[in-house]
């Protein structure tokens, strides 16, 4: 099973206190290799150990663009409330990229030592599943309480009675679970929006059928297979020696290529301390995996695999999906048009090719949850796209006024004391280009094999992506200008106006675009699929 999520790579390091020079140099190495996370263990009651939250705070200002986490925070020493409040203000600091790994606890002995209640596994599973809904109102997240100021939740375990929500997090933090045993498995599917496993404790032919329960848990929970993220973290060797991860970097890119192929994992951590083995794995396997992934999506697009109806053999449903659902109308809604702030676009929005609107077509719970999936891709983009203009207001107002704005910018430094717009910039053009190739290559092969009707709709979709490309440039074109003039004095002022009408432009084409394919694809991805 491939859940067609982008392949991400990442970094799984020890807290070390006797190396934690080693470690922070580690995680701009990280972040200058281009990896997507730096990710810590986090065991609280190991003297040897910094204490993660605040190492994780330090590498998130010494760097710009790498996501940072705990892999994974141990809940019963760290009560929700309170590491709800750490990584919604570490997600403030880093600009939006704080996430939140999170397991029931384990070695029970050190837990008690460090003066926390030893919990069985039935009450360890209670616990995380009442801190998830706490977490997640604090946040202002969730159907519970979304946008809540005041909250009150009684559990067992945990209770908040007209506790304040707050801070808020800049982005919707993601909350990765450490699950193995079933029932873990299954709130995982209902819960989460990644699932963490650590190779040792799930072997690489263990994963099918553990992902087959939270496939089952999702489908029941009406979200979808494609809602949570499968994530590993992975342990290796290069060399010349057989096994898992024990060969050369080749051999490792094809046994990962493999993994997500048919076991539907796309986010690699490798556990590793070593910047050497660091490079070679994002310069030489990260590649690679990904060319033999997108390769082989790309064939699959266009030469799908027989199926029982192709061959003539009878047809049946897949055993892990619920054999009667309920069906009802599309409820998912394209995001309304948002009004220009330029007098001029790229493209005419009056000449696009529109699909056939089905009037009364109904879909189960689990295709409903395809074409909701894209709109929280878009909603990802909007939010990024939100939060970047703010950022350019800040340096507006600090190049005018005080040196706020800048302070926070530095924040997102991958190096002390360097202005590092451009870094965030690039980032953000970076996520909005893997999305439409992901789509161009895969997603758009898939919907036009499936309804060659839609052929002139994915046509102009396909040329609009094109459009973004050269605007995201004229963007970063005028991001080096700023940082040229450092953002003060009168040339300061010309460049800022040049990166906000930069700025202008491109928010008005990607949401126009977003928008625009919302409205066509919805219901076809509900009928179809990603592919």
């Amino acid at each position: 099973m491939d859940y067609g999520h982008e392949l991400q790579f990442g970094v799984f390091a020890s807290p070390d206190a006797s190396r934690v020079h080693d470690t922070l140099e580690l995680a701009q190495l990280t972040d200058v290799l281009g990896l997507d996370l730096f990710t810590v263990q986090d065991h609280p009651y190991n003297a040897k150990h910094l204490d993660t939250s605040t190492l994780l705070t330090a590498v998130a200002t010494r760097t710009s663009s790498i996501r940072v986490a705990a892999n994974v925070a141990n809940l019963p020493l760290r009560p929700p409330v309170g590491l709800a409040k750490q990584v919604a203000t570490l997600d403030v600091i880093s600009g939006g990229r704080a996430e939140l790994g999170l397991g029931t606890g384990a070695f029970w002995d050190a837990i008690v030592a460090s003066g926390a209640e030893r919990r069985s596994p039935k009450q360890a599973v209670d616990a995380l599943v009442e801190a998830i809904r706490i977490i997640r109102a604090a946040w202002g997240q969730g159907p519970d309480h979304p946008g809540a100021r005041s909250v009150t939740m009684e559990g067992e375990h945990y209770s908040v009675k007209g506790m304040h929500a707050g801070p808020f997090p800049v982005h919707p933090v993601e909350i990765w679970l450490g699950a193995y045993r079933p029932r873990m498995l299954r709130v995982t599917g209902r819960l989460a929006d990644g699932w963490l496993p650590s190779q040792g404790y799930a072997e690489p032919d263990a994963l099918p059928g553990l992902n087959a329960v939270i496939d089952e848990a999702a489908e029941a929970a009406g979200r979808g297979p494609q809602a949570i993220r499968r994530m590993y973290n992975v342990f290796g060797q290069f060399g010349t020696g057989s096994g898992f991860l024990r060969g050369t970097a080749d051999d490792w890119a094809e046994q990962l290529a493999e993994l997500s192929l048919a076991a539907g994992m796309s986010t690699y951590v490798l556990g590793t301390d070593d910047p050497d083995v660091l490079r070679r794995f994002a310069a030489e396997v990260a590649p690679a995996v990904r060319e033999l992934v997108d390769a082989e999506r790309a064939r699959r697009a266009v030469e799908p695999e027989a199926t029982p109806a192709s061959t003539g053999a009878a047809t049946s449903v897949p055993s892990r999906v619920p054999a009667a659902t309920s069906r009802g109308p599309l409820t998912v809604r394209a995001t309304a048009d948002s009004p220009r702030l330029g007098a001029a676009m790229p493209w005419r929005e009056d000449d696009r090719p529109v699909a056939p609107r089905p009037t009364n077509a109904v879909y189960t719970p689990a295709e409903q949850a395809v074409p909701q999936h894209l709109v929280d891709v878009h909603d990802h983009l909007r939010g990024e796209l939100a939060q970047l203009r703010d950022i350019v207001g800040q340096v507006r107002r600090g190049a005018l006024s005080t040196g706020a704005a800048r302070s926070v910018i530095n924040t997102m430094a991958m190096r002390q004391n360097n202005w590092t717009l451009g870094a965030y910039c690039e980032t953000y053009c970076r996520l909005v280009t893997g999305h439409h190739t992901l789509e161009d290559r895969s997603i758009f092969v898939h919907l036009r094999r499936a309804e060659p009707d839609l052929g002139a709709v994915i046509d102009r979709l396909e040329q609009e992506h094109h459009v973004i490309a050269d605007v995201l440039e004229q963007f970063d074109e005028a991001l080096v200008g700023l940082v040229g003039t450092d953002g003060y004095g009168s040339a300061g002022e010309g460049a800022l106006d040049e990166v906000e009408r930069a700025l202008d432009l491109l928010t008005d084409t990607l949401l126009s675009h977003l928008a625009y394919e919302e409205r066509e694809l919805l219901h076809p991805l509900a009928r179809n699929g990603f592919g």
